[in-house]
């Protein structure tokens, strides 16, 4: 079972710093044609520094989350009363108008060893109406009160403490409005990435206790319970199954794009958790355009030679020009590369 980030965030930082409380969600401003200036004008939480949701804000976990420079993410999900979002098979539910998926990166700097305090970076806010998303960042301030409208996007130098307890550099970059397209473009429009029915399918701890989230969702009417999918692995649980594993690092990390229908389809490389054709999971599947960035080798994936596979390469450079995710971070994820590099030479 995950515990929501949310229910121990407070701890970490000075409560005396917190806003006062935010009585409810502002549908007013969601539905507005402009966009709120700051983050609070929306009412989302209650105590913004806490990221303590509002009354009807709900938290909600990826079994399988994306990578971003090893930040923390805090999600939300907020829809209006008596709406109801649509099960579809391998997809993204169907969210009514109204919807907002609300996601803020932060390094909270939890581990024991820390001596670095909690820092929020951006929230990224994805606000469907009249049938489209349209995608929205905020940045956090220095104060850590309130984050403010992002058009063209920052880069953040900090610090966080990783998982051994080191503190570790980093250029933290909030995408410009632009660039969020490079991965939430599907069929030339907007779409979410994560809450998918496969990739929901966990128990977190709430404020009133444990439950599995797609049961809290039909609980708060928001879904029916006629569901049937495969629920995706966690990436880190070494009970699940190698390839299970590697599937789903691969679907939540790549195959937004590596899908028939994303932006990445011309290059015939599908790498969803559903795909099951060998050669368009990369299996000496030859590259299509990628100049230097093939490093002169043949083949997307070598079964069972991990260092003559382009994906592997792809994944542990931090060229621009080279590396992939083209964006959205500026570190190796080094235990996915583990992971992709184990899952290729067992194949």
């Amino acid at each position: 079972m995950k515990h929501s980030k949310y229910l121990f965030i407070a701890l970490l930082f000075n409560l005396s710093s917190f806003q006062p409380a935010i009585a409810a969600v502002n549908d007013a401003v969601i539905q507005n044609n402009k966009v709120a200036s700051k983050l609070s004008d929306y009412g989302f939480f209650q105590e913004l520094n806490s990221q303590s949701p509002a009354e009807g804000v709900l938290p909600y976990e990826l079994i399988t989350p994306l990578f971003s420079d090893y930040a923390d993410k805090l999600r939300f999900v907020y829809m209006p009363a008596e709406s109801f979002a649509e099960y579809r098979p391998n997809k993204v539910f169907d969210f009514p108008n109204g919807t907002v998926l609300i996601k803020t990166f932060a390094y909270l700097n939890a581990h024991e060893t820390s001596n670095l305090d909690p820092q929020l970076l951006e929230t990224r806010l994805l606000i469907k109406k009249q049938d489209k998303w349209k995608n929205v960042s905020y940045v956090w301030n220095e104060e850590q009160n309130d984050a403010f409208l992002s058009i063209a996007g920052k880069t953040i130098s900090t610090q966080f403490v990783n998982n051994t307890g080191d503190i570790q550099d980093v250029r933290y970059r909030v995408p410009n409005i632009n660039q969020c397209k490079e991965c939430h473009q599907s069929d030339k429009t907007i779409q979410p990435i994560g809450p998918k029915a496969r990739n929901l399918n966990t128990s977190i701890a709430y404020e009133d206790g444990s439950m599995n989230q797609l049961m809290k969702w039909h609980q708060q009417g928001w879904i029916s319970k006629d569901m049937q999918f495969k629920t995706m692995a966690d990436w880190e649980d070494k009970s699940a199954s190698l390839d299970d594993r590697a599937r789903s690092y691969l679907d939540i990390n790549c195959g937004h794009c590596h899908i028939d229908g994303g932006s990445a389809d011309t290059t015939g490389l599908y790498l969803d958790f559903k795909e099951n054709r060998e050669i368009h999971l990369g299996y000496f599947k030859k590259p299509i355009a990628t100049g230097r960035a093939s490093n002169d080798l043949s083949y997307s994936i070598v079964p069972g030679k991990p260092d003559e596979s382009i994906l592997l390469f792809r994944m542990q450079s931090l060229d621009p020009g080279i590396m992939m995710p083209e964006s959205g971070r500026a570190l190796e994820h080094k235990e996915a590369v583990e992971l992709v590099g184990n899952w290729i030479k067992s194949l």
